[in-house]
């Protein structure tokens, strides 16, 4: 019996842990179920967050683009496949640093498999 309470207090605390440590960009982005689309590099239904970077990266007025894109959703701007608008209980301020922080994704660094010569 001791047994199994000190095994889900293992696996509670381990959830505990992992759900600490997201950002809060990234909470923000699980609270509007971002996730469900996009992931950072990752192709699924629609762009990855390095891809939307990548694309808007050198326009002045990405922040306000996308952040009225999320808002209302949109569509043509990545194929025929719409994105649904935001959901009213993501704030504006929400949006503002959902959209700051994917803006500012870079690629994985990669592991290099070089050994030191």
């Amino acid at each position: 019996m001791k047994f199994s309470y000190l095994v889900m207090l293992t696996i509670a605390l381990s959830i505990s842990t992992a759900a600490l440590a997201a950002s809060k960009e990234e909470k923000l982005f699980l609270k509007g179920n971002c996730n469900n689309c996009h992931t950072h590099s990752a192709q699924t239904v629609g762009p990855t967050r390095l891809e939307i970077a990548d694309k808007y990266r050198d326009n002045p007025n990405a922040q306000e683009i996308l952040e009225k894109k999320v808002r209302v959703g949109g569509s043509g701007s990545w194929g025929v496949m719409p994105m649904p608008g935001t959901r009213s209980t993501i704030t504006d301020n929400e949006i503002k640093t959902m959209v700051k922080w994917i803006l500012e994704t870079k690629p994985p660094k990669e592991k290099s498999n070089e050994k030191a010569k």
